[in-house]
């Protein structure tokens, strides 16, 4: 039964039929006998859904909508005077505006469109819905009207879609025939329509407007000869079939534009724009836009096309366009949005919450960090994620409500005057304001921009998410900035960007990057954060989704960026900030950094740009700048070729480690001076006798591709071992020391290389190694041909022909014997630094340190 009980006797008696009168609503209604209870009579589904009568679930009471309102919307009610709507300077086109014309049927033209379907399509059919007496009068009432004039004709058609009735603000009913399974099958027509960004950038120096409106757009296009029946649909009164283009055919679109773009070529984007069955005329010159009218209205009378005087506008200088409000000042938003938006209840599903977003998603460019307010909107949309409305949801959309409702009015963009762009990225997100200095000396914003970074980029490194954000807004704005004959100033808070497009060794994704920005003529401006508030804030939103980047594999840079580099606030730093003040070769910049700045002429400025003051530290293009202090220059060489977190490196990679963080004059023979006397370095190192050199190994396309390995033995027993088993990547020189035992066999060394390389970075393609026993024997070659890897051997007696691994067994024994004690069984304790020394250090081969 209704509430859940079961039937008395289990049994239905018999059914009756009876007359049932609700409201004056009269209904013989087939009933089935049996005991309910308390209750007299149960209406069921398939009576309301037959009435869809109005329920007021709160008060228990039903009702019926007005027969009147149950009529299908006419898509152009006519206008009672025609004429007293539109100038009289154009009265001569009555034929474009009386409403009579209309009446007739479009000419077949060459933009007819065609229906092709795809080789493997079947008919299609849909079923007949069901309707309410008032909505079976509303359809019999337009079917005959269509008919009449001509757009439909009664179907003979195999195929056959479904109708059905949308329901309009005002009551009334939109007929929508549902061509889903036809567009599925349908060959589809990549015309592209305009991008609304680009149309609106033509209307920069635009004085007046006029704006006309074709009246049934799509209905303005037959349909081509032999493809009518594939628009056919069914109603409970038979099948019909479409003349002219109905609205819902998925290449629609493409053929209107292709047809009004034809039609208007020589004019567009010079005193015309058109957008589907809406165009726009435009002048730069009011004394000229009667004749630029005229010349529009004559091509509509040419071709049969008609306009609707009520949603014509003439001679104007603010108009609504594409839903937006242009004036010769900019573009604002239509009010009538604006309304919608602030009168928009809370969403209660995540349907109601993709409509929100839908309609707010119009208005984003004029709406600074968009994303990034809506991203927990949109975190609700997400697949299987549960419904939950809190308060940061809560917060995003009041908060774009509010936004909306401040109505930013964005100035129109001039070529002549140079662009600013202005950006910023933070961990998960980046932000860039685009604008122009006009004539009141101010940077008028002309759009704005925000995007979250994917899970790729969110491991980016701060330098390359900075560069990426100006990468993502000149493709944003490209149309604006490509080849502009004025350089555009890119003003950023990460000031090494300053320098990038100088530096000389970049890796890929930087020389993919240089290539995409060749196009652009910009120069790039440090600006400190506290200066950049507007698109600091587009990318620092306390509401982006924070989220975590996922596990990597390779090894993070900040693992050794920093290793030498003491903090700020230590001994060394401290010391270098007292020498600095004592030092007079460094009083005028420090003076001119902290007092004269400000009020420097520009030639002053340009000779002190490099310096900066950071915590009250002097820096040279962004590097320490140390003071004249011969014992501060020691500490820091100490640190950077004594430790053996580097493990005296030579003279080159000293000087690079140095020249991470630290600068002075004369730095490169310090340096030199000071490994040539170092007395560890004398004593350890061997000379070699030099060695004609093989034709090198060709370098692998990406990391861990190739790999090169060695033993290394003779060491004394340390926790049981003697030898070590080195691995080198041969694309970024990345390597593995691993402590094993001389003995090991071949066995031991596949478990030794899953277990600390292969776990870290996969599988590599080929193997280079001498020929020693263990690298050759049949187990490990019977692996390599199971796992598919090619291995390379050295040639006999010549090791230099795996050159890579026997300068890094090199190294290692250098670092050891730097550092062991005389009975050199703690070496085992030093080899993970002399591993964490290698890598850190930048290698001649591949000009970067090795961690990639």
């Amino acid at each position: 039964m209704l509430d859940g009980t079961l039937s008395q006797t289990g049994k239905i008696w018999h059914e009756v039929e009876i007359t049932v009168g609700i409201q004056q609503h009269v209904h013989v209604i087939p009933f089935l006998v049996c005991p309910i209870g308390k209750h007299e009579a149960i209406l069921g589904m398939r009576w309301l859904s037959s009435e869809n009568p109005k329920i007021e679930w709160s008060t228990g009471t039903i009702t019926f909508p007005k027969e009147e309102s149950a009529a299908i919307a006419s898509e152009e009610e006519p206008d009672s005077d025609p004429l007293s709507l539109i100038p009289p300077d154009y009265h001569e086109f009555t034929q474009v505006f009386a409403e009579e014309e209309f009446k007739i049927l479009p000419p077949h033209r060459d933009y007819d469109i065609g229906i092709e379907l795809t080789p493997e399509a079947s008919l299609f059919h849909g079923p007949i819905y069901g309707m309410t007496d008032a909505e079976s009068r509303a359809l019999k009432e337009h079917l005959d009207a269509e008919v009449a004039t001509g757009k439909i004709r009664p179907s003979k058609s195999p195929a056959g879609a479904p109708v059905m009735f949308v329901k309009k603000a005002d009551g009334s009913l939109r007929l929508v025939v549902d061509y889903q399974k036809l567009n599925k099958v349908t060959v589809k027509d990549v015309y592209p329509l305009p991008r609304q960004d680009d149309l609106m950038a033509k209307l920069r120096e635009a004085k007046i407007f006029t704006k006309l409106d074709l009246r049934w757009g799509y209905n303005n296009v037959q349909i081509k000869e032999g493809d009518k029946w594939k628009t056919a649909f069914k109603t409970k009164y038979g099948s019909f079939e479409y003349l002219v283009m109905p609205f819902g055919l998925t290449n629609a679109p493409a053929a209107f534009q292709r047809f009004m773009n034809d039609l208007f070529r020589d004019l567009l984007d010079i005193t015309v724009v058109v957008y589907l069955d809406d165009i726009l005329i435009f002048s730069k010159d009011p004394a000229e836009h009667s004749k630029h009218v005229r010349e529009v209205l004559h091509r509509l009378a040419r071709n049969q096309l008609f306009c609707k005087p009520s949603k014509c506008h003439f001679h104007v200088t603010t108009v609504k366009y594409l839903g937006i409000q242009i004036s010769p000042q900019g573009f604002s938003m239509d009010e009538k949005k604006v309304e919608a938006v602030t009168a928009w209840p809370i969403p209660k599903t995540v349907k109601q919450v993709q409509a929100f977003l839908g309609f707010v998603n119009y208005l984003r460019r004029f709406i600074p960090d968009f994303s990034a307010i809506a991203q927990p909107l949109h975190n609700l949309t997400q697949k299987d994620k549960p419904w939950k409305w809190g308060e940061p949801e809560d917060h995003s959309f009041q908060e774009l409500k509010r936004r909306v409702t401040n109505r930013p009015v964005l100035a129109h963009s001039d070529p002549s005057k140079p662009y600013f762009l202005e950006t910023d990225a933070s961990g998960v997100a980046m932000g860039a304001i685009l604008s122009q200095r006009l004539e009141d000396g101010r940077l008028h914003p002309i759009a704005y921009m925000s995007k979250s970074f994917n899970d790729a980029e969110r491991n980016y490194d701060t330098h390359d998410k900075e560069l990426l954000a100006i990468i993502r807004a000149l493709e944003e704005w490209r149309i604006f900035l490509e080849s502009t004959p004025q350089p555009i100033t890119v003003f950023t808070d990460h000031r090494n960007l300053e320098y990038w497009r100088k530096s000389r060794s970049f890796n890929q994704r930087h020389a993919r990057w240089r290539l995409y920005l060749a196009d652009f003529n910009f120069e790039i401006h440090f600006r400190p954060g506290k200066q950049s508030g507007k698109p600091d804030a587009l990318s620092r939103r306390s509401d982006h989704a924070e989220v975590p980047p996922e596990a990597e594999v390779m090894i993070p840079d900040e693992l050794f960026a920093n290793v030498a580099k003491e903090e700020q606030d230590g001994p060394l730093q401290s010391q270098i900030k007292v020498e600095q003040r004592k030092d007079p070769s460094l009083d005028d910049i420090i003076e001119f950094l902290t007092v004269k700045q400000e009020n420097a002429p520009p030639s002053i400025r340009k000779a002190y740009v490099d310096y900066r003051l950071d915590d009250e530290i002097l820096l040279f293009q962004d590097k320490v700048l140390v003071p004249d202090n011969n014992n501060l220059k020691k500490e820091i060489l100490k640190l950077y070729h004594d430790s053996p977190l580097v493990g005296h490196p030579g003279q080159q990679q000293t000087l690079e480690l140095v020249s991470r963080y630290y600068t002075w004059p004369g730095k490169k023979g310090w340096i030199k001076s000071y490994v040539e006397s170092c007395d560890t370095c004398q004593r350890m190192r061997r000379a070699r006798a030099p060695v004609l050199p093989l034709k090198p190994l060709e370098v692998p396309p990406s990391p861990f591709h190739t790999v090169s390995y060695d033993f290394i033995t003779g060491f004394p027993k340390s926790k049981g071992m003697d030898a070590i088993l080195v691995v080198i990547d041969s694309f970024t020189k990345f390597g593995h020391f691993i402590p094993t035992s001389s003995k090991a066999t071949a066995r031991d060394l596949a478990e030794l290389f899953v277990t600390n390389v292969w776990k870290l970075h996969g599988l590599p393609v080929k193997t280079v190694s001498d020929r020693g026993t263990t690298f050759t024997g049949k187990f490990l070659r019977g692996l390599y041909k199971r796992l598919g890897i090619d291995p390379h051997f050295s040639s006999a007696y010549h090791p230099e022909s795996d050159g890579q691994t026997e300068r890094v067994n090199q190294f290692i024994e250098h670092f050891l014997r730097s550092y062991v004690k005389s009975d050199q069984t703690d070496w085992l304790h030093w080899l993970p630094l002399a591993e964490f020394a290698y890598n850190n250090a930048k290698h001649s081969a591949t000009v970067v340190d090795t961690v990639y």
